[in-house]
């Protein structure tokens, strides 16, 4: 944590530079930071100064605001600057005293009770001083949605997604330099990404006014995109979706976001599936679900009948008297899952026919004829 704190953290409010309120979530920050990114990128203001500085700016406020303990420590960062350094720190006890430099009124602290969110901070700090490494922007994330057949969804199957926006520069390979050039240590920080900067009895860390907290500068850029390490292009990226694969399910590919800059990582791209419906075939959770119409002599004296699976039909024993809407499972002829299959569950329904022969009437009429005792007797009715 210690070295993460930087000193523009006092100076920055990185959620009026994304345009969000401090109570903003972070699918609202990642928004507001993507539609930012992409109206200032390099790449889109070719030649304008303002839009990189811009664009660097937005990046370093998501660099924070998009991670949760980045975000935290920043949010108690500026509450105790709010609160001012004249009184001295919450908490801290001793006797403070005038003409520090900067203007500053100091008290005597236990720096050890406030290592964990200042350690980088001070120079007397208890424990080991680590040496700040240094910051390299990850890509954004991308998501984007494919439809399916419910075949396809069942069988599983690779298939290509097209994506549009800042890809890896094929000219230098996402590096940001010229061909034939290599990016090199920055001569200010050293590669630390950061520099310290002493402020009376303070020594405080910041971003490298030179590389912007990359650690590298780029001596030659690269002629295509000017640095950046990307450029807009539509790219094509395959996506194995695993059989079995539910309706909205999120599948995560790791790295094929969008590029992180020179050095950076790459952000990931998730895919959210829809799956179409089939003619015969219903799904509850890993069970594939069917209707079977059986006639009323096959539900009333028994009969072996044929029941549709995903690898041709099986074969399945209907007891006598089976009631319309009896569900029956068959074992392992559900959906793909890890390490099997689910379940086939079959709902029979008696079909009623509604045309008859005249000796079907007659044969129906007989049986009619000769019950006991009407199905309605437990209604008290006849």
């Amino acid at each position: 944590m210690a070295e993460e704190i930087r000193r523009e953290w006092f100076e920055k409010d990185y959620y009026e530079v994304l345009g969000v309120p401090k109570n903003a979530t972070a699918a609202e920050i990642k928004k507001a930071y993507r539609k930012l990114a992409q109206k200032h990128h390099p790449d889109a203001n070719a030649g304008d100064p303002k839009a990189e500085e811009r664009f660097k700016e937005v990046s370093a406020a998501y660099d924070v605001l998009g991670d949760e303990e980045k975000r935290a420590a920043y949010d108690r960062v500026r509450e105790m600057g709010a609160g001012g350094f004249g009184a001295g720190f919450p908490g801290a006890g001793g006797t403070g005293f005038e003409g520090a430099p900067g203007g500053f009124r100091y008290e005597t602290v236990d720096i050890g009770d406030l290592s964990d969110l200042f350690g980088g901070m001070f120079g007397g700090s208890r424990g080991r001083a680590r040496r700040p490494q240094a910051r390299q922007r990850r890509g954004a994330d991308l998501e984007t949605e494919v439809r399916l057949s419910f075949d396809d969804a069942m069988s599983g199957v690779t298939i290509p997604v097209t994506l549009d926006g800042p890809a890896v520069c094929t000219t230098c390979h996402g590096s940001g330099a010229a061909p034939g050039t290599q990016p090199v240590v920055c001569a200010t920080c050293g590669g630390a990404g950061q520099v310290a900067v002493n402020q009376g009895f303070f020594q405080m860390e910041q971003t490298c006014p030179t590389c912007s907290g990359t650690g590298r500068t780029i001596e030659t850029p690269c002629p295509t995109c000017h640095g950046s390490g990307a450029v807009r292009r539509s790219r094509t990226v395959k996506v194995k979706v695993p059989a079995g694969v539910k309706d909205g399910a999120r599948i995560r590919v790791a790295g094929r976001g969008e590029p992180g800059g020179p050095g950076g990582q790459a952000g990931d791209l998730y895919v959210r599936v829809r799956v179409g419906e089939h003619p015969v075939f219903g799904r509850s959770g890993d069970n594939l679900t069917v209707d079977l119409p059986v006639s009323y002599p096959e539900a009333a004296l028994g009969a072996n009948v044929k029941v549709p699976t995903l690898n041709g039909p099986v074969t399945l024993k209907v007891p006598a008297g089976t009631p319309s809407g009896k569900t029956f499972r068959v074992k392992g002829k559900g959906a793909p899952k890890r390490g099997g299959h689910g379940d086939l569950l079959v709902t029979v329904n008696v079909d009623v026919p509604k045309k008859l022969s005249k000796r079907e009437k007659e044969l129906l009429a007989e049986l009619r004829d000769a019950e006991t005792e009407s199905p309605r007797a437990e209604l008290g009715v006849s």
